[in-house]
C-alpha cells in the first residue's frame, strides 16, 4: 500500500506539472522552465511530465487501493498546485 501511495503522489504531482508548461507550450505562451521559457521547451517538458505521471500511474496498483490512490494522487495535484500558484517554479514568469 505504501509503494501504491508513493507512486500515485508522484503521478499527481508531475500530472499537475505538466500542464502549466503543456499549455503555455500549445498557445505559444511564455513560462519558466529549466529549458527556456519558449513555447517548443514548454511542450516538451509538459508532453515528458505527463509521460512520467502516466509511468508512475502505471506502476501503482490503483485497482487494489483505490482509496489511497486517490487522496495520494489529489495531494500530489494540489501541493504541485501550490507550488506553482505561490510563484515557487523556476525563475519568473515572463
Amino acid at each position: 500500500m505504501g509503494l501504491t501511495a508513493f507512486l500515485a503522489f508522484f503521478a499527481g504531482v508531475f500530472g499537475a506539472n505538466g500542464v502549466p508548461h503543456f499549455v503555455s507550450g500549445i498557445t505559444k505562451g511564455s513560462y519558466p522552465c529549466v529549458f527556456g521559457n519558449s513555447a517548443v521547451p514548454n511542450l516538451i517538458a509538459g508532453w515528458a511530465s505527463f509521460v512520467v505521471a502516466t509511468l508512475f500511474a502505471y506502476g501503482a496498483n490503483f485497482a487494489q487501493y483505490p482509496i489511497v490512490s486517490l487522496v495520494s494522487g489529489a495531494i500530489g495535484v494540489l501541493l504541485m498546485g501550490l507550488f506553482h500558484a505561490a510563484g515557487l517554479a523556476f525563475g519568473q514568469k515572463s
